[in-house]
């Protein structure tokens, strides 16, 4: 192929195909549809699960486990990572984490693992810190802001049963 002929054969107002317009235009009659059959009936619309009357894909494949739609999306962040990106004095919040492309997908809460060494003083804010983390921020100079957001069912509970408990 040559460059001159990368665009042949292409047509870029290609005229719309007229159906049911009589037996010259080779689309008349039964436009194209065939003779009987679901396909050529008005309305027609296909199950996208249908395979000629085999039993679906999607009803052979055993289905397990389950999935919690209303489980919170927890993104984790390791102090390696904010070791390696923020410089000392800093202050690292959802957005400045979202800039520097640490934290780039829909997320519900973030939560800060303790996996590496900090050596820099911080102000980091987030939903969530594991003891560790929390540790070593704090070890480091550094404070942790805790942001609210949504709690899980297991901390409503734990002050539900507190609740009662000091009634």
């Amino acid at each position: 192929m040559e460059f001159n002929e990368v665009h042949s054969g292409i047509q870029k107002n290609r005229k719309r195909k007229r159906i049911g317009r009589g037996p010259g235009s080779g689309h008349g009659k039964t436009s194209g549809r065939g003779h009987k059959g679901a396909k050529s009936r008005a309305g027609y619309s296909r199950n996208p699960i249908f395979q000629g009357g085999t039993m679906p894909l999607v009803r052979r494949v055993p289905k397990r486990g389950f999935f919690n739609k209303f489980a919170i999306t927890v993104a984790a962040i390791n102090i390696t990572d904010l070791e390696r990106e923020f410089s000392a004095g800093e202050e690292v919040t959802l957005e400045s984490l979202r800039a520097k492309g640490l934290a780039k997908r829909r997320y519900d809460e973030l939560k800060i693992l303790g996996t590496g060494e900090l050596t820099k003083k911080l102000t980091v804010s987030a939903h969530r810190f594991s003891a560790s983390a929390k540790e070593k921020i704090e070890a480091a100079g550094g404070s942790c802001v805790i942001i609210p957001g949504k709690t899980p069912v297991e901390d409503k509970k734990k002050a539900a049963r507190e609740a009662k408990a000091k009634k």
